[in-house]
């Protein structure tokens, strides 16, 4: 008997979405981002999203905030519930409660993240002005010279502008302005891709420690696996926009059994102890999102591949808390 996936009670989970799907429509062509798109976040986990460029993971986290772009982005189908409140159905006002207060993302670029004509001191002190108007002035300024520190970036420095910092102290600058509120869900958009591997360590630790602090739960979106191993509790593998193996940080790197995708990333890694020409390669390329093939998204490209799954799209079959989507896991017990 196939045993499907089943999402943890409501009682535990912070973040839930369901079959989730959304749209790029572009005036070339519809890019389908999103594919039935499933995950669960308990309070204070800490959840690695790994998956190659264009495979719907930040589309994933700027819909849980609502932050598709208008008249482009769309979201047709699916469900996202956080903490009790129906994410898609919510009104502006609680929105505007939720985003920065509750729920902070770390973006991607921080270029394009900073006003570049407001000083950095005043965009991080924004949002304690909007989310917490009852501190006064000096409580503000003490937080915001706080979180400077923490991010390694001297409170003397705050009135100063974007175009005098490096990428890197920019990237820091944006974190501080996520990690400020003390959110109850931190999604990182690769948090530390600008910042050097010393400092990288230091960001990883202070959101570690974020966590411990206030029980947060955090979102990582990476193309590390190392980092993952080394800071998260549980991993979620997309391609095409979709989960495609999720399990404890135990269960995926035991390579015992992943789906074919996830063993084409590990086999991508370099090893020390063995020498090689060169890195295996998943062969082909990612699937084109204006253009998904039928049944299983990763057939053109996976060893595995039969006429099953070029014409039937698999369930999300389970081993313990091991879920994996994938036709060659059917037919297995729960064990």
């Amino acid at each position: 008997m196939d045993k499907v996936l089943q999402t943890a009670g409501s009682q535990e989970a912070l973040l839930e979405i369901h079959d989730l799907h959304a749209e790029y429509d572009t005036d070339d062509a519809v890019v389908h981002a999103l594919n039935g798109f499933d995950l669960t976040l308990r309070r204070g986990e800490k959840l690695g999203l790994v998956g190659e460029t264009g495979a719907g993971k930040t589309t994933m986290a700027l819909s849980v905030l609502r932050l598709l772009p208008p008249r482009v982005g769309k979201i047709t189908q699916g469900s996202i519930v956080y903490d009790g409140l129906d994410i898609l159905s919510a009104s502006p006002k609680e929105l505007l409660a939720l985003r920065g207060a509750r729920i902070s993302m770390i973006f991607q670029d921080p270029m394009t993240s900073l006003n570049p004509v407001v000083t950095v001191g005043d965009q991080v002190l924004e949002v304690l002005k909007l989310h917490f108007p009852e501190m006064s002035r000096e409580e503000r300024d003490a937080k915001v010279d706080e979180i400077m520190k923490l991010v390694g970036i001297p409170p003397s420095r705050k009135g100063e502008y974007p175009h005098q910092f490096s990428g890197g102290m920019k990237q820091r600058i944006v974190i501080a302005m996520a990690l400020v509120s003390e959110p109850e869900l931190l999604l990182a958009d690769e948090p530390t891709t600008a910042l050097d591997v010393t400092i990288q360590a230091q960001i990883l630790e202070l959101m570690k420690q974020l966590k411990e602090k206030l029980n947060s739960a955090m979102v990582l979106i990476t193309h590390d696996l190392g980092v993952v191993a080394e800071f998260c509790d549980t991993v979620a593998i997309v391609y095409a926009g979709e989960v495609i193996e999720q399990g404890s940080v135990e269960d995926i790197y035991a390579r015992t059994d992943n789906h074919p995708y996830t063993s084409g990333l590990f086999n991508c890694i370099p090893d020390l102890y063995t020498t090689t020409d060169r890195l295996q390669p998943i062969p082909g390329f990612m699937a084109d999102p204006t253009d998904l093939p039928q049944g299983c998204s990763f057939a053109p490209r996976c060893p595995h591949c039969t006429e099953r799954c070029l014409k039937e799209s698999p369930k999300m079959y389970l081993r313990g808390n091991h879920g994996i989507k994938c036709h060659r896991f059917a037919g297995e017990e729960v064990k």
